[in-house]
């Protein structure tokens, strides 16, 4: 396993903590949110804290995606001995759209980044085996 497929996940895994974290830090209604039900508290655009509770809301599912990709890729790579192409295309996916749009302010430049070196370390990885195979 070579370093970028090693770092690769934890990477991922990170920056899904740093939007758990990033989701409560920030301006944030999550009282207001579990004081109205949960249920729909972000479809009314016109409350005063519509945006409050939109941007909450995004960081905390951002951040179970990130968690969930960062964990299967890790698992990939435990289990077949490489890490998918896949991966580092859906970061690009993700990361060049928000750079786009947000530009220049915005974290979609890491997910660009580990974006690349996903991709960089699929292709210097071993070939896969097959599960339950001898490594040796």
């Amino acid at each position: 396993m070579n370093g970028p497929a090693r770092w690769t996940p934890r990477l991922i895994i990170a920056t899904a903590v740093l939007h758990f974290v990033w989701a409560f830090a920030q301006p944030h209604d999550w009282a207001g949110i579990a004081r109205d039900g949960f249920f729909r508290t972000t479809a009314d655009t016109g409350a005063p804290e519509y945006f409050a509770r939109e941007a909450s809301v995004w960081f905390m599912a951002c951040g179970v995606t990130f968690l969930a990709l960062g964990t299967l890729a890790h698992h990939a790579l435990r289990t077949i001995g490489r890490l998918p192409a896949q991966v580092g295309w859906y970061l690009l996916g993700l990361g060049i759209p928000l750079c786009v749009f947000a530009f220049p302010l915005t974290g979609g430049w890491a997910l660009v980044a580990i974006g690349v070196l996903a991709l960089v370390a699929s292709r210097r990885t071993a070939p896969a085996r097959t599960p339950g195979q001898d490594p040796s």
